[in-house]
């Protein structure tokens, strides 16, 4: 990015934004961190261009505690939406990889900045992104990068398949009759949650029925698993159904075994129950099959299966096949309703490449405006409250937490001594735990909303990349792939035959309802 003026006068500002990231949250509350150490780095770095008119943005873009290889992170996505907004030329990080681990994602981010006319100075490996060399070499580290990371992941994964395969517990949701000995990194069995276990397979080899097992342990008052997370925040403790029964009476460990693949190793760990009621179990199971059967799974030349919905009756459309008199088989669409429960639907059977003609030609049509990828962005904009809500209200519990911990820290030191003092220290030392792990919890709940506000802008983002390039997408994709778009992009469907109309709801948009589609229900073959 060029500065120099070659008439004499004055090189225009270019305003430089520095960015650092730390994968881990770890030594994040020392006085001088990570992320301070990059960021004095690129303010030096910044100052020896100052002639050039290099001048470093005093907001802070710090994303401590987040992985390199996605772009969901906080500071980064403010960093981007004030890109948009025309308040950065330069965005300066100490190496590459603060930036993004992953090649596909650091190629949209550069992509981006072109459009933009961003600079991006990489402060350890002095490249520069307005030559093609500077872009190829940008890439053949990022390549790297990205390699040492599913190297690092498949020796992780290699390394918990080498744990299972010696029985060893590697982690994973609590599971009811047991609990995690921290110290030992091994399961450690709770003999009245044991107790209930055993009591479900006794009663299945009884039963042989799931849902009666369900109804036994829900009558004696037993519940699913109850625990807390590492945020404090308590989670658990729902009444027994079919699929928990079935978890529970399917889990090897309960036989003393742990899984890996398909294969079962002797665990650590003792067992709840003996292999030969886990065996005789297993066999009741494998012969009734609950009386579902085997499960199909949904055709994909079924673009519309699962967002499709009959709008006279509230119910889901499911797919259906029909034969004329000529023995050719047509595609159609029926109510749920009357498919399950034999009540007359007045949609009746719609032609399948009829509705999903014109939900397509609905959908390509809404991005060729190119006016839905702007709303959808801008509703996106209008949310940002809610974000900036929650961060604010993480830093003032983080503020109260280290406040609390500071005064348990000065009274422990005040009272030292067990004289008089003791049972005061006690009481407030009480008092300090209870507040303290009340706003660990209201901590956890807000960490919670933050990452689902991020996952909400990532889903509606990807949206609009899906919209901007369907056209070009739809002419390529096999079946599967066009359900699996279809469902990226539609919310619902829903058609109602008098009207002739489709009602389509994209993302999170209000409902449209676009008239003169023509689907009108199909006689019955």
């Amino acid at each position: 990015m060029s500065t120099a003026n070659g008439n004499g006068k004055a090189p225009r500002v270019v305003r430089c934004a520095i960015y650092t990231r730390k994968s881990t949250s770890e030594g994040l509350d020392m006085d001088f961190n990570t992320l301070d150490a990059q960021r004095e780095a690129a303010e030096h770095y910044i100052r020896t261009f100052a002639a050039q008119g290099w001048t470093v943005l005093p907001a802070r873009y710090d994303d401590g505690g987040f992985t390199g290889g996605n772009l969901e992170r906080p500071a980064l996505q403010r960093l981007m939406e004030n890109i948009d907004r025309g308040e950065v030329d330069m965005v300066v990080v100490y190496k590459v990889d603060r930036l993004s681990r992953s090649l596909l994602d650091f190629a949209r981010l550069m992509e981006k900045f072109e459009k933009k006319s961003i600079g991006f100075v990489s402060i350890t490996q002095h490249f520069d992104t307005s030559t093609s060399m500077g872009r190829l070499v940008l890439n053949v580290l990022l390549s790297f990068a990205q390699f040492e990371r599913e190297l690092i992941s498949e020796r992780t994964r290699d390394k918990i398949a080498a744990a299972r395969r010696r029985g060893k517990w590697t982690g994973g949701p609590p599971v009811l009759g047991y609990r995690v000995d921290t110290d030992k990194r091994a399961l450690a069995v709770v003999p009245e949650e044991a107790a209930v276990v055993k009591l479900a397979f006794d009663l299945y080899s009884k039963m042989r029925s799931i849902g009666a097992v369900a109804e036994k342990l829900n009558a004696l008052g037993h519940t699913q698993k109850r625990h807390a997370t590492k945020k404090g925040k308590r989670v658990g403790g729902h009444a027994w159904d079919k699929n928990a029964v079935h978890r529970l009476l399917r889990n090897p460990l309960y036989a003393g075994k742990v899984k890996q693949k398909d294969e079962l190793y002797q665990g650590e760990h003792a067992p709840l129950v003996g292999t030969d009621v886990f065996e005789r179990v297993q066999k009741g199971l494998a012969e009734r099959s609950t009386g579902r059967g085997a499960r199909r799974s949904r055709r994909p030349e079924y673009l519309l299966t699962g967002i499709l919905r009959c709008l006279p009756c509230d119910a889901a459309m499911t797919s259906s096949v029909g034969r004329g008199r000529n023995g050719k088989s047509y595609r159609y669409y029926r109510c749920r309703r009357e498919a399950n429960e034999g009540k007359a639907c007045p949609t009746g059977l719609l032609a399948a490449d009829e509705v999903e003609s014109a939900v397509i030609a609905q959908v390509r049509e809404a991005a060729r405006r190119g006016d839905l990828q702007r709303q959808i962005l801008a509703e996106l904009n209008e949310d940002d409250g809610s974000l900036v809500e929650a961060q604010a209200q993480r830093g003032r519990l983080t503020a109260r937490l280290a406040e609390l911990n500071g005064e348990a820290r000065r009274l422990l030191t005040a009272f030292s001594d067990k004289g008089a003092g003791s049972k005061l220290l006690v009481e407030r030392l009480g008092e300090l735990e209870a507040e303290m792990d009340r706003v660990r919890l209201e901590l956890g709940e807000v960490e919670a909303r933050l990452r689902s506000v991020v996952g909400v802008r990532h889903e509606v983002e990807r949206v609009a990349e899906f919209l901007d390039a369907f056209d070009g997408l739809w002419d390529a994709l096999v079946p599967t792939e066009r359900r699996e778009l279809l469902h990226v992009l539609v919310r619902r469907v829903g058609v109602n035959t008098a009207t002739g109309q489709l009602h389509i709801k994209l993302h999170d948009l209000k409902e449209r309802s676009p008239a003169g589609t023509g689907v009108a229900a199909e006689a019955r073959p």
